[in-house]
């Protein structure tokens, strides 16, 4: 047999479904790539094993992933009982009182939740190297990051660990880490998962939950079973025409795609961020797309100062909701100096500004909209470079907009459809001569991941990915060497 670690979710399932293995020698073998790989890698900060152990040796439900391993970030998706720390040392002892309603959905398709992975303190930095726990490392070069702030997730699954583990996105942190370490990342159209019980929407809108993925039917799988507004949501997106999974292999027809790797707040784009998009461009017109070189007219400058109130003010509102839900007081040294020095600042932030910064994001939102009635999707580089070095982003920094500055410059594509509410997908179609993976950013309309899917599915399928494996890699066999890499 193929070994598990090399198999997706979905196949993990099928293995349940057909009799050949039991849920908990699913797990069992799943803890074993996360012991040999983790040391190295740093992926899983909070491991729940025996928990798992003792759900798979259960009545586990019968959904779609019934048995298979899984993770959760350490930020969001809280899961009853067990700790929630957001990288950060003010909640290193605060565990969350109730499951969340996404938790409670994972639960009932099978999933068996390992544990929870690394992040970078609140989610913060396009990288993954708290102070709390140390950084986790990428899979394809451990001397690099593995993006953020989802990195923890995709290290996991880039290295074999599990098939598939939940992320959120709030200006990338899911695609960031998908291109990072080679992976399906989608951020889905906004409130397509909900945040029930405990909030309405995070950020203004800006943040949302799904996964990092190897396979572009898993990412469709796992959106079935966990999309669906919650009684009292704010607002809802418009609801698929069939389940996301039946788009996967259906014909997209002839595409009309716009496609740039023209940086909006006009930094240089690296070279082989640039040549990936020209290359997954030429492959959708050798598949019969009509491709155009084009990109809406937006104000970087407006998008980078507009985006920046409205985070900033977001992160001073997550530190205030975590020391109303704890009883403790925010004091600089239960936190890192970055993440003190954005606190501060977040609190200045006038309530006329952080409307008006809204309002300006909207008008971009319009803008880009009329854009879209021209084109069925829209390409971009996912990144401005490919995975930077450990130590890129100075979470010790005083900083705060100088650094702030330096995570736009290296994510300058992806904010925007945290703004816009678009579904986004980065796709792992290239790799450098060096042989680190470098993602490309396909966004379609508001409400349409189905396009997503169907034309990544049609990629994937070109263009196979999914066996392509990193140095650090968990094999089963447990032949693979994970401190030097061979496998």
């Amino acid at each position: 047999m193929t070994e598990l670690a090399r198999l997706d979710a979905t196949a993990q399932a099928e293995l349940v479904r057909g009799g050949e293995v039991t849920p908990l020698e699913l797990v069992d073998a799943a803890i074993a790539r996360i012991e040999r790989a983790n040391p190295v890698l740093n992926a899983v900060v909070t491991p729940t094993f025996e928990r798992a152990r003792e759900s798979a040796r259960g009545e586990l439900p019968d959904g779609p992933f019934r048995g298979v391993p899984f993770l959760l970030k350490d930020l969001s998706a809280a899961w009853a009982g067990v700790r929630q720390t957001s990288g950060s040392a003010f909640l290193a002892d605060f565990a969350p009182p109730v499951d969340s309603v996404l938790v409670q959905r994972y639960r009932a398709a099978g999933l068996v939740f390992l544990g929870k992975t690394n992040c970078p303190e609140f989610g913060f930095l396009p990288t993954t190297e708290p102070a709390l726990f140390g950084p986790t490392r990428n899979p394809w070069d451990t001397e690099r990051s593995p993006g953020g702030s989802s990195g923890g997730s995709a290290a996991a699954v880039a290295s074999g660990m599990v098939p598939i583990a939940h992320g959120n996105d709030g200006g990338g942190s899911i695609r960031i880490p998908a291109s990072c370490c080679g992976l399906v990342g989608l951020k889905p159209t906004r409130a397509r998962i909900t945040h029930a019980p405990l909030l309405g929407d995070v950020i203004g809108g800006l943040v949302a939950d799904h996964a990092l993925a190897r396979t572009v039917r898993d990412s469709a799988a796992l959106l079935d079973a966990s999309a669906g507004p919650a009684p009292g949501d704010p607002y809802v997106a418009p609801p698929p025409a069939r389940p996301f999974l039946a788009e996967v292999g259906a014909d997209p027809g002839r595409l009309r795609i716009a496609w740039s790797a023209a940086n909006p707040i006009a930094v240089p784009v690296h070279p082989d961020c640039v040549r990936a998009v020209e290359d997954a461009a030429a492959l959708c017109a050798e598949m019969g797309h009509e491709v155009e070189e084009s990109a809406p007219a937006i104000d970087g400058d407006l998008l980078y100062e507009s985006f920046l109130a409205i985070w900033i003010a977001g992160h001073a509102w997550g530190i205030e909701a975590m020391a109303r839900a704890t009883g403790r007081e925010p004091e600089a040294a239960s936190f890192e100096p970055l993440t003190w020095a954005l606190y501060q600042i977040g609190r200045e932030i006038r309530a006329a500004d952080y409307l008006l910064a809204i309002t300006a994001l909207q008008g971009i939102a319009r803008e880009v909209a009329a854009f879209f009635a021209r084109f069925d999707l829209w390409l971009s580089p996912t990144l401005a470079a490919p995975p930077v070095p450990l130590g890129s982003f100075d979470h010790g920094s005083t900083d705060g907009l100088a650094v702030f500055r330096r995570a736009s410059e290296f994510v300058p594509f992806t904010p925007l459809f945290n703004a816009t509410g678009q579904p986004a997908c980065s796709l792992p179609l290239h790799w450098t001569e060096a042989g680190l993976p470098i993602g490309v950013q396909f966004v379609a309309r508001f409400g349409d991941e189905a396009t997503l899917f169907r034309l990544a599915a049609a990629l994937e399928k070109a263009r196979p990915w999914a066996q392509r494996v990193p140095p650090v890699w968990a094999s089963d066999s447990g032949t693979g060497n994970a401190e030097t890499g061979s496998s």
